[in-house]
Parts: structure tokens; C-alpha cells; sequence
């Protein structure tokens, strides 16, 4: 029991500490590109870096879940404490599991998200929702209960899903530099690619989501959010206007915020 608990904490150690470091080298490098161009930012009237380092301390307390989370999952499937076996590790499996876990992913966090915005969860919420204006410091900037809400999938996904451990890994560093840039308030990406008819997204998704509170819950994809009815009125009008300007229609700023 000992040699469990004490290998369950060598994995959750590195978890977290490879989590924090992602966590500043990610962001640093984007504010140094972001610096560069100022004409990208969404919301060109309001500035989420006064509230950075509120931000920090406040994820590397959440990350500690997010890290716990993934840890978990790791640590269940090497050991084989899962219900299900992963797929033996070859290019097809890899590329199957990581599109089926990042489409159930988007699933669970789209209907968390949802469940985080009823009048019984919000104030589990309402930490992160304190970053009207997201930086790049936002994304980890949660309640621990909010933490556990939408990063447990990478705990309980294992068990039920043939998915292997590096699957696992890579998609959970994929949803790390996607949040990062989802937070980051500054369109680089805004494309055919990210509206109508494609699934995909770009920074105004999220952006438009903290700006205007009652629009875009998915995480990787808008498809939950389209049939749901829940994906902002303006936002493939906000990408295309992006794709060739390069700035949003009075700078991303809306009655509703």
C-alpha cells in the first residue's frame, strides 16, 4: 500500500510540475507575440493583464487538481486498474483515440460548463468569470471545485474508454496549448477553418464567452454550442471580419458584457 501511494505521488509531482511549466513557458512566449501586435487584441477597450497576478496564484492553486486529475488517470491505467484495456499503441489507434477523446472531451465540457452556469453551481464559477476581458493568466484561473468539474474527465475517461496512456498525455497538452490561446484575448487564428461550416474554433469563441457570459461553453469544437443554441448570434460574422481586418466590430466590446 505504502509503494502505491508513494508511486501515485511520483506521478502526480510530475504532472504538476510539468503543468506549471507549461503553464509560464506557454504564456510568456504569447505575451512576447502579442506585445508585438496590439491591433489583435479582441477587446481593444478593456486590459485582463491588471489582474495577472491574481491570476497566477490562483491557478498554480487549481492546477494542483487539474495535475491530481491527470495524475489519477495515468497512474490508473499503467497500473491496470481501468475496466477496459487500452489499444495497443500503433498510428491507428493513436489517431482514433485522440479524435474520439477530444469529441467526448467537448461533450463533457460543454454540458460541465453548462451545469458551472446554474444558479446552484455559478459561485464555484464566478472566479474565472472575474476575467471579463481573458489573458493567457486566465486559463487555469479557477475555483478548485470548478477545476474538478472540467478537468475529471482525464480521471474517470480511462476507465471506460480503450484510450492509451500517451493518448491521454497528448490530448491533455493539446487542451493546455488550446485553453492557453482560447484565453489569450489576441485573433491570430480566425479562418474559414474556425465558422460556418467547420466545427473548429478560434480565440473570439472563448473571448465572446467571457465578454458576453451566456454564449460558447465547448472547448475544442462549436458543434455542441450550434445545436444547443447557445453559440453567440455574431460570432462567425466576429471571425470573418477578423480574417480580413484583423480586428473585431468595435473591438470586441458588446452591450452584454
Amino acid at each position: 500500500m505504502a509503494t502505491a501511494v508513494l508511486d501515485f505521488l511520483l506521478f502526480y509531482a510530475a504532472a504538476y510540475g510539468i503543468n506549471v511549466f507549461l503553464y509560464f513557458a506557454t504564456n510568456l512566449a504569447l505575451v512576447a507575440l502579442q506585445s508585438r501586435h496590439p491591433e489583435r487584441r479582441i477587446q481593444q477597450g478593456r486590459r485582463g493583464e491588471t489582474r495577472m497576478w491574481r491570476e497566477i496564484r490562483q491557478s498554480l492553486l487549481s492546477l494542483t487538481v487539474t495535475a491530481g486529475c491527470i495524475a489519477a488517470g495515468v497512474f490508473a491505467s499503467v497500473k491496470g486498474l481501468t475496466f477496459v484495456e487500452p489499444l495497443p499503441l500503433t498510428w491507428w489507434s493513436a489517431a482514433l483515440m485522440l479524435l474520439v477523446s477530444m469529441i467526448a472531451f467537448d461533450a463533457w465540457f460543454y454540458w460541465g460548463h453548462r451545469l458551472m452556469h446554474t444558479p446552484w453551481l455559478y459561485r464555484f464559477h464566478a472566479k474565472h468569470h472575474r476575467s471579463v476581458a481573458p489573458t493567457v493568466w486566465s486559463t487555469y484561473s479557477d475555483d478548485l471545485v470548478d477545476a474538478f468539474v472540467m478537468q475529471s474527465y482525464y480521471l474517470w475517461a480511462v476507465f471506460i474508454l480503450p484510450i492509451p496512456v500517451e493518448i491521454l498525455i497528448l490530448h491533455r497538452l493539446l487542451d493546455h496549448f488550446n485553453g492557453t490561446i482560447g484565453h489569450s484575448g489576441f485573433e491570430f487564428y480566425a479562418s474559414r477553418l474556425s465558422r460556418m461550416p467547420s466545427p473548429m474554433v478560434c480565440v473570439t469563441f472563448h473571448d465572446q464567452h467571457h465578454s458576453r457570459f451566456r454564449y460558447n461553453y465547448a472547448n475544442f469544437f462549436s458543434f455542441w454550442d450550434r445545436v444547443g443554441g447557445t453559440l453567440h448570434p455574431e460570432y462567425d460574422a466576429e471571425v470573418r471580419r477578423f480574417e480580413t481586418t484583423g480586428r473585431a466590430r468595435n473591438g470586441g466590446k458588446s452591450s452584454e458584457s
